[in-house]
């Protein structure tokens, strides 16, 4: 006897085990999470520290020249300021931090912008410019070095002068 088409059934419908899908979930989630953490942590605003700071009591050790300020165009279509100079340790201490306030000012001489933050030295400038922490090369007393400060942003109400740079903090042995 022939039969005709015989018709396939699946097995019956097993229960489905969500475990490990749940546990990626989970461990994407987390991931994303932590990102999302460093990258706010990232680009915090930048620290404000008040006019009327005190100067750390070595700055009368640590001369700053040479000022000279550039610009240049970020990927992003906006515009980085550079702030480089020179520092020299005229103390006794080995320095190994330095914070500066640095004050754009605007046309009527009034605080336009007001950033803090640690100086960064100049390591190499061949192929590019690059810094590191003081504490990577500290300043030793008689030594100079190049230090650069970096501006992504800066007030629009900025007259284009120097930048006033205070010295706040000096880390020192």
């Amino acid at each position: 006897m022939s039969s005709g088409p015989q018709l396939i059934r699946p097995p019956a419908a097993q229960e489905r085990n969500w475990l490990p899908l749940v546990a990626a979930a989970v461990i994407v989630l987390a991931v994303a999470t932590a990102v999302a953490l460093f990258y706010r942590h990232g680009k915090s605003a930048p620290a404000v520290t008040p006019i009327s700071a005190a100067l750390d009591p070595y700055a009368g050790n640590l001369p700053i020249s040479n000022l000279h300020m550039s610009e240049s165009a970020n990927l992003a279509g906006g515009k980085v300021t550079y702030v480089d100079g020179s520092i020299t340790n005229t103390g006794s201490r080995t320095v190994t931090g330095i914070t500066v306030q640095v004050l754009f000012r605007d046309p009527a001489h009034e605080v336009a912008q007001n950033e803090t933050q640690s100086m960064s030295l100049v390591r190499t400038r061949e192929p590019y410019v690059d810094v590191e922490p003081v504490s990577a090369a500290p300043l030793k007393p008689g030594d100079s070095a190049d230090f650069r400060l970096i501006f992504d942003t800066l007030a629009q109400d900025w007259d284009g002068a120097f930048p006033e740079i205070r010295i706040i903090h000096v880390d020192s042995k």
